[in-house]
């Protein structure tokens, strides 16, 4: 959630939530709102003040004056009872209103949308096509089978078979033991949380309609663990020598994929279902910045251990998601597509979705919030994919990557035809 003194006092911060695209009229409406909302509070405040005085006073009054100031007290009472109904009702809606502000762009992010991020650095040369793009190749090695997952639970879903599920495991693997080296501690997380957790890690009410939910709405699917690592912390007040703290979260992963039918439906580039290895840091707000560059470094680390060839993107400001108030996107060379795509992602949220949280440092003049972090350190069947591509032999068989070796136990898998 947004800071609304900041936004009513700092026209930077109120810049950075326009630069996001919200909707017109919004941040006014929400303004608004909060001007009532104090105004309330404060009148409420006052009313309270007086009833207690009043009640007070019957004690202090002679008994003939009592039954007037049991009165003057019950409809001081009667007016209580009204103000705090309003400005509940008043309260809701600025929540309401203020649940859909996102985290105000940070300065050092580009302006514009999809199309305006910013090249950071670019690592390894591009190289040619492969024989076959990554759908056909998988199909042909008896790696993926998305018809007769399709007939189990309709599109984009896949089996993922032989040598292919070894590759997964091993790549989920790789990437644990990458983060455990770097100070994540693993956690393997739920895979179905609270609405009241989705809202918190700042995923409600915006992206909603990507979340699959059970029990009539009672619980919610993951789409990330990063959902379930923020909840770790929840309500609580850190010492500073506490952070950062870091999580390796593993799950499988859901998401409807509303907003893309048409996209990417060859293959399992983009499925509703997936695993992933996720990095989340809690640390103190003047550390963030460096905390992002380090988990930015250790995604670069993981897809150039991989041998990928990769470039790192800052996010234009109307292209980020509602929490993050600087991204940077790890995109590695597809060759079958002639393009870079998105691999990886690492968020900084600020103290965004701490506020709603509520998880704060102490400091020597009380305490504040802290920040929180993530980034994927491995989205497996995305990965698969320029897996696929990049590793392809000219006899139609797959050279497994060095780093996944020890954990596969081969080297190599022959083509069909050799089998």
């Amino acid at each position: 959630m947004i800071d609304l003194k900041r936004l009513r006092d700092e026209p930077e911060y109120r810049r950075g939530i326009e630069r996001k695209r919200v909707r017109a009229g919004l941040i006014d409406e929400v303004i608004e709102a909060d001007a009532s909302h104090r105004a309330l509070v404060q009148v409420t405040d006052e009313l309270r003040a007086r009833q207690n005085a009043a009640s007070k006073e019957i004690g202090q009054a002679a008994a003939d004056e009592r039954p007037a100031k049991i009165a003057a007290a019950g409809r001081l009472k009667d007016d209580l009872v009204v103000q705090e109904k309003e400005l509940q009702s008043v309260d809701a809606r600025l929540r309401e209103l203020a649940l859909q502000l996102p985290n105000p762009a940070d300065a050092s992010v580009p302006d514009g949308g999809e199309d305006d991020a910013e090249i950071v650095r670019v690592a390894g040369p591009t190289g040619v096509a492969p024989p076959l793009d990554h759908a056909a190749f998988s199909e042909a090695m008896g790696f993926v089978d998305t018809p007769r997952a399709a007939e189990a639970s309709g599109s984009r879903f896949a089996y993922i078979l032989r040598e292919a599920a070894l590759l997964e495991l091993a790549l989920v693997n790789y990437a644990m033991a990458t983060i455990v080296r770097h100070g994540f501690v693993p956690v393997i997380t739920p895979a179905l949380v609270r609405e009241r957790t989705m809202e918190e890690a700042g995923f409600f009410p915006t992206d909603r309609a990507q979340v699959y939910d059970v029990d009539g709405g009672e619980l919610f699917l993951l789409g990330t663990s990063e959902v379930a690592l923020s909840a770790l912390h929840r309500a609580e007040t850190l010492s500073p020598e506490q952070l950062p703290v870091r999580y390796g979260g593993y799950s499988t992963c859901f998401r409807r994929e509303a907003g893309t039918y048409g996209k990417d439906t060859r293959g399992i580039f983009r499925v509703h279902q997936f695993d992933k290895v996720e990095m989340f840091s809690y640390c103190l707000p003047e550390e963030s910045v460096d905390e992002h560059e380090r988990i930015l470094s250790i995604e670069e680390e993981i897809v150039g251990g991989l041998d990928l060839p990769y470039r790192v993107a800052n996010i234009a400001a109307g292209d980020l998601g509602p929490a993050a108030a600087k991204k940077f996107d790890i995109e590695a060379w597809l060759p079958s597509e002639d393009a870079y795509r998105e691999i990886t992602s690492c968020s900084n949220y600020t103290d965004y979705s701490a506020r709603r949280l509520g998880t704060r440092v102490k400091r020597t003049s009380g305490s504040s919030l802290v920040h929180t972090l993530n980034g994927t350190a491995i989205a497996v069947s995305r990965m698969l994919v320029f897996l696929f591509e990049h590793y392809q032999q000219a006899d139609g068989g797959f050279d497994v990557p060095s780093v996944l070796r020890p954990y596969t136990g081969f080297t190599t898998v022959a083509p069909p035809s050799r089998r």
